[in-house]
C-alpha cells in the first residue's frame, strides 16, 4: 500500500508467494551461472524493429508453473525452443521442462537445484530430439525429480542445431535479438520489487545483478511514454501481470540486470 500510494510507473500486489519464507522463495531462483568464458556474437541491428510482441504474433505457449522447484532454467530454455521452433515453421507447441529436469543431469544442471539454458541447449544439441509436454509432463513441481524418462520413439524431430551468446549489456543488440526471436535472459529476482510485482513498467535500480533467475524476453514496446522490455515469467497466471513482467529499458547492465545473459537457440 505504501508502494502504491507514491507516483510509481509499476504496482505491487498479494500474490501465491506472499506467505512464503524467504528460504521458500529462494530455493525457485534457480539459475546457477557456469563461469566459463563465453564468446558473444555481434548482431546487425540496422533491421531491429520500432517495437514486437511475440506473444502477440503467436510465438509464445501460455504461462506455466515451475511451482517450488529451481527448474527456471528448464522453462527459459523450452520456451526459447518454442519460439525459435515458431519462427522456422509457423507451428507452436509446448515442449517438456520435465525431459530437461530429469535427463539434463550431470553436465552442471541439477534438476530443481538450478542450471544454465545453454548447458540444455548443449544437451539438445548432443542428438537428442525435444519432448512435446504432453507426451512427457512436469511433475517436479514439489521440489523432487525422478529419473530420466526420455523416449525417442515419442520425441518430436525438432532438437538445437546452434545457440547464440549475444553480446552483453546492449539495449541496441537485445533488440536485435528480439526482432528475430523470443530470447532466454538472466535477472536479479530475489528482491521484494519482484517478488510482488503486480502491473506497470518496473524501473527500481535497485532490483540488482546478482543474476539467480531464468526468464524468457518476449518483446520490447512503450507505455505511458517509458520502454520496456515485455518478459515471460513461469510462475503461473497468478504472479505478475498474467504472468508477465514490464522491465524498464535502461542503457547498460538493464532492470535487474535483463541485458546481461541473452542467448537464443537455433532449431534443425
Amino acid at each position: 500500500m505504501e508502494h502504491n500510494a507514491t507516483d510509481s510507473s509499476y504496482t505491487l500486489g498479494h500474490n501465491h508467494m506472499s506467505d512464503w519464507s524467504p528460504a521458500e522463495y529462494k530455493h525457485i531462483l534457480g539459475y546457477v551461472s557456469s563461469g566459463r568464458n563465453v564468446e558473444y556474437t555481434t548482431l546487425d541491428t540496422r533491421d531491429n524493429a520500432e517495437s514486437i510482441n511475440w506473444v502477440e504474433l503467436g510465438a509464445v505457449t501460455p504461462v506455466k508453473n515451475q511451482a517450488s522447484c529451481g527448474s527456471c532454467w528448464a522453462f527459459s530454455t523450452t520456451g526459447s525452443l518454442e519460439g525459435a521452433h515458431f519462427v522456422a515453421t509457423g507451428e507452436l507447441v509446448s515442449f517438456s521442462e520435465e525431459q530437461l529436469v530429469e535427463c539434463n543431469i550431470g553436465t552442471g544442471n541439477m534438476g530443481c537445484q538450478g542450471g544454465l539454458q545453454s548447458t540444455a541447449y548443449e544437451y539438445y544439441e548432443t542428438g537428442i530430439d525435444a519432448m512435446l509436454e504432453d507426451k512427457y509432463p512436469y511433475t517436479s513441481g514439489g521440489g523432487s525429480s525422478g529419473d530420466c524418462k526420455y523416449d525417442a520413439s515419442e520425441a518430436t524431430n525438432v532438437t538445437v542445431s546452434a545457440y547464440t551468446n549475444v553480446t552483453p549489456s546492449s539495449v541496441d543488440q537485445m533488440k536485435a535479438g528480439l526482432t528475430q526471436q523470443p530470447v532466454a535472459v538472466a535477472i536479479q529476482a530475489n528482491k521484494l520489487c519482484f517478488q510482488f510485482y503486480k502491473s506497470g513498467v518496473m524501473d527500481k535500480a535497485s532490483c540488482g545483478t546478482n543474476l539467480d533467475h531464468a526468464v524468457l524476453a518476449v518483446g520490447y514496446g512503450t507505455e505511458d511514454g517509458k520502454d520496456y522490455w515485455l518478459v515471460k515469467n513461469s510462475w503461473d497466471t497468478v504472479w505478475g501481470d498474467n504472468g508477465y513482467i514490464k522491465l524498464a529499458i535502461v542503457d547498460g547492465d538493464g532492470i535487474c540486470g535483463v541485458q546481461m545473459e541473452p542467448l537464443f537457440p537455433k532449431t534443425n
